[in-house]
């Protein structure tokens, strides 16, 4: 499995979760397992959305800050998952250059959300990696 669909099976666990706040992502995981939706060696696909959880404060901080006239809870919720996801990987997942993190976000948004989705991910992203000095 490419980086690109274990990327993909993140966001959806990312996803899922505000849907069931009740649930932890573990228990999401397993669920997904159950379902036949993932397996246990999608690693990279479970530590990345379980990372994004474990940080969420600080990414949903981020994401506030840099989203002029837009509450979180306004946000569609599938571009609340992919910035999650995508600010998981900037901040966290060293191997990977943040403007392959900040594409793939995009990618995401334009498979999943709207093309305004993607141009504000683009933009948000962009604005985060430039005021952080990000490379």
């Amino acid at each position: 499995m490419t980086r690109r669909e274990e990327r993909e099976l993140a966001f959806t666990l990312v996803f899922e979760k505000i849907f069931n706040s009740d649930l932890s992502i573990g228990e999401i995981v397993d669920f997904a397992i159950e379902a036949g939706l993932l397996e246990n060696e999608n690693v990279f696909a479970i530590s990345l959305a379980q990372m994004t959880y474990e940080h969420i404060d600080e990414f949903d901080a981020v994401i506030c800050e840099n989203a002029v006239g837009w509450r979180l809870e306004r946000l569609p919720k599938v571009t609340v998952a992919i910035l999650r996801l995508a600010l998981c990987e900037i901040f966290y997942v060293e191997s990977i250059p943040v403007k392959v993190s900040a594409n793939e976000a995009v990618e995401l948004a334009k498979k999943y959300g709207t093309k305004d989705d993607a141009s504000f991910i683009n933009g948000l992203l962009g604005k985060v990696i430039r005021e952080k000095d990000l490379k």
